[in-house]
């Protein structure tokens, strides 16, 4: 490969049989349009991918998976100096797809790669965890994360995404809340959560709209948690059906701090961080990615 190499898409290994997807790669090929691809098979290829292609000097480095690969990709391109680094150009091939959804980026594979290749690049915010993890989608706590880290993966594969919420149903005799203070700017609250979630973009969970008003280019996070005065089953009907409740606390914050007395589990994009102490920072206009002309979470 040389250097006019415009793209470099990192596939999932688990989507690297997907026919549709290989079509529409042979089909911008065959319009001239240099496009390297590249699976991975364990943690750390996508860094090293991501690096390669910052060498190469592509335009776009493409994720193609689910929200977990999009935050690896994300998180090895934001390591890299601005100047070098490419736009991040996105594939849906998970079970949720819960960033991609939000964002309107198409399911069909040909148009998903045109756009992940030709789209317009706009800056979008990225946010940190203890200075050392990244999140480009949610971060979720309580109930909802030890739902979407447990479900099983039968489950997934049969029903997608709409089996987070299935299997949270089943699981409400295991509701615990998790007692913490959180602050920001002029913002304080301490008590027992059930939910919590931390939203640059939108929905987890499988498509639900955790964070409804979250944007991923204001320089804020929405913040958005459930108090364990309330019933989970009440919460699920104000997701559902836009309800108003009046135990969910809802604020925007451009940082926030998490303590808790004991470990907590916060789920990143899908991949759990556990620990005591949370700051958690949006870095505005951090990655370019390539968007459709009138995506939902842009401002």
């Amino acid at each position: 490969m040389t250097k006019k190499t415009q793209a470099l898409l990192i596939l999932n290994g688990k989507g690297a049989g997907n026919e549709a997807l290989r079509e529409a790669v042979y089909n911008l090929r065959s319009e001239g349009i240099e496009l390297a691809v590249r699976v991975t098979w364990e943690h750390g290829d996508a860094a090293r991918y991501v690096a390669e292609a910052t060498e190469l000097g592509v335009e776009t480095v493409i994720a193609g998976g689910g929200d977990g690969t999009i935050n690896e990709v994300a998180t090895a391109l934001i390591a890299h100096p601005q100047s070098s680094r490419p736009a991040l150009g996105i594939i849906p091939l998970g079970t949720a797809n819960d960033f991609a959804t939000s964002c309107g980026i198409p399911l069909e594979m040909d148009q998903a790669l045109t756009l992940a290749v030709h789209g317009r690049a706009t800056d979008i915010d990225l946010a940190s965890v203890n200075h050392e993890r990244y999140f480009i989608n949610m971060a979720t706590g309580g109930f909802g994360t030890r739902i979407t880290t447990e479900t099983p993966e039968r489950l997934k594969s049969a029903l997608g995404g709409v089996s987070y919420f299935i299997h949270g149903l089943l699981r409400m005799d295991t509701l615990k809340a998790d007692r913490c203070e959180i602050t920001g700017p002029d913002f304080k609250w301490e008590g027992d959560a059930l939910i919590i979630g931390i939203g640059n973009g939108r929905q987890a969970g499988g498509g639900q709209e955790i964070c409804p008003e979250a944007l991923i280019n204001d320089g804020l996070l929405q913040l958005r948690l459930l108090t364990a005065e309330e019933l989970l089953p009440s919460f699920l009907r104000s997701l559902l059906n836009g309800e108003e409740n009046k135990n969910i606390v809802s604020t925007s914050l451009p940082w926030l701090e998490i303590n808790a007395p004991h470990d907590m589990t916060f789920n990143l994009d899908g991949e759990p961080l556990t620990g005591k102490h949370f700051r958690i920072d949006i870095l505005p206009n951090a990655l370019q990615c390539r968007l459709p002309p009138h995506c939902a979470l842009l401002g």
